[in-house]
C-alpha cells in the first residue's frame, strides 16, 4: 500500500504530466507550430519516470530489483532512446564494409544531421568510434574491443590465437606475434618469444608503423586503397632503414604483391638484421581481423627459408580465420606460395 504522502505525490505528478501533455497537444494544432517543443517531451519523460518510481512495490523500504531473464528483456517495450540510437549507430558501422560518413549514417539511423552529429561526437569522446580527420568518415573504435575482451574472455582474440602462436614458435624456434591495426599502426597484442639468445625485441602493448612491418603490410593489403592512402597521408612514410618503403607508389606495388602471394615480408625494413613474415587473419564478416608474424634475425630467417615459414604461417592464419567464422576457402592462401 502507498503511504498517504506517496499517494498524494504520485497524484500531483500525474496531474502535472497530463497538464503538460494537454498543452503540448494544443500547441501542435497551431498551424505555425511545426512540432511540440522538445522541452515538453523532456518534462513529460521526467515526470512519468518519477511517477513510476512512486508506483514501485512499497511494502519494503527499498525496492530490490531482481535480474530479469534475457528472454524477457529482449521483448521488453522499455527503451532509452539515446542508447538505442547509439547502439544503432555502432551496428551501422559494424555492418558496413567501409567507413561511413555522417550523410550516410543519417538515413540509416533515421536522424537529423545535427542529432546524428552530436551522437557521433559523444561516441568519439568515449573512443567507441573513430573519426578520420582527413575524410570525416567514421569507423568502430578500439574501445569496443577493449570492453568486449574484458566481458567475454572466451571470445578473446589473444586466447583464440595463442595455440597457433605456440605451434609456430615450437616449429621454427623464432618469436611469433599476433597484432591488430589501430589508427594505421600495428598494435602488438600477444607474442610467444624465442628462447634463443638473439631474438626480436618487441613487447606486448607496443606499437609500430604499419608500412615497414610484415604484420602491418599484411593488414594494409586487406584495406581499400582509399583507406591505405588516408593512413599514409596521416602517418607518412619515414625511412627507418635503407630498405624501408618511402613512397606511396612503392607501397602500392608492395601491397599488390602481398595480395597475390598471400603473405608479407619485412626485409630488414624496420630494423637492420631482422626479417619477418606476416599473414592476415580474417573474421566472420570477411573483414580484416588481425595478423600474425614470425620474426627472427636475418642470418637465421634467410630468404631461402621464407617460403617454408610463409606456408606454415598462412596455414595457421587460415585455420584461425576459420575459427573466427571466416567463410573463405581454407587453403586459398597456400596455393599462392609458389607464385
Amino acid at each position: 500500500m502507498l503511504t498517504p504522502r506517496a499517494k498524494s505525490a504520485s497524484l500531483n505528478l500525474a496531474r502535472c504530466s497530463q497538464t503538460i501533455k494537454n498543452r503540448a497537444a494544443d500547441s501542435s494544432k497551431d498551424v505555425h507550430a511545426s512540432r511540440p517543443p522538445v522541452l515538453v517531451a523532456v518534462l513529460v519523460a521526467i515526470l512519468e519516470y518519477q511517477l513510476s518510481n512512486f508506483l514501485l512495490d512499497t511494502r519494503m523500504q527499498f525496492h530490490n530489483m531482481a535480474r530479469v531473464p534475457h528472454s524477457k528483456t529482449s521483448r521488453s517495450s522499455y527503451r532509452i532512446q539515446v542508447l538505442d540510437r547509439a547502439l544503432a549507430a555502432l551496428a551501422a558501422l559494424a555492418e558496413s564494409s567501409s567507413d561511413r560518413s555522417l550523410a550516410e549514417l543519417c538515413p540509416a539511423l533515421g536522424l537529423h544531421k545535427s542529432t546524428a552529429h552530436r551522437l557521433m561526437m559523444v561516441l568519439e569522446q568515449h573512443r567507441l568510434v573513430v573519426k578520420n580527420p582527413d575524410t570525416g568518415r567514421y569507423k568502430l573504435g578500439l574501445r569496443l574491443y577493449e570492453l568486449g575482451s574484458r566481458a567475454i574472455d572466451g571470445l578473446d582474440l589473444r586466447g583464440r590465437a595463442r595455440p597457433y602462436l605456440d605451434r609456430l614458435q615450437e616449429r621454427f624456434g623464432e618469436t611469433v606475434f599476433f597484432c591488430i591495426l589501430d589508427e594505421g599502426q600495428v598494435f602488438y597484442m600477444e607474442k610467444v618469444e624465442s628462447q634463443r639468445s638473439v631474438r626480436t625485441a618487441c613487447t606486448v602493448g607496443s606499437r609500430a608503423p604499419a608500412y615497414c612491418t610484415a604484420v602491418g603490410k599484411a593488414m594494409l593489403s586487406e584495406l581499400p586503397e582509399a583507406e591505405v592512402n588516408a593512413i599514409v597521408r596521416r602517418s607518412g612514410l619515414k625511412a627507418i632503414t635503407s630498405n624501408t618503403i618511402t613512397t606511396a607508389a612503392q607501397l602500392k606495388t608492395e601491397l599488390k604483391t602481398i595480395r597475390s602471394r598471400g603473405y608479407a615480408i619485412d626485409d630488414e625494413e624496420k630494423e637492420e638484421g631482422l626479417r619477418c613474415v606476416g599473414a592476415p587473419v580474417r573474421a566472420h564478416s570477411r573483414k580484416l581481423s588481425a595478423a600474425m608474424s614470425i620474426s627472427g634475425p636475418a642470418f637465421r630467417m634467410t630468404k631461402e627459408r621464407v617460403p617454408e615459414v610463409a606456408e606454415a604461417l598462412m596455414q595457421a592464419a587460415s585455420e584461425l580465420s576459420a575459427e573466427l567464422g571466416y567463410q573463405g576457402l581454407p587453403t586459398e592462401a597456400l596455393r599462392r606460395v609458389a607464385c
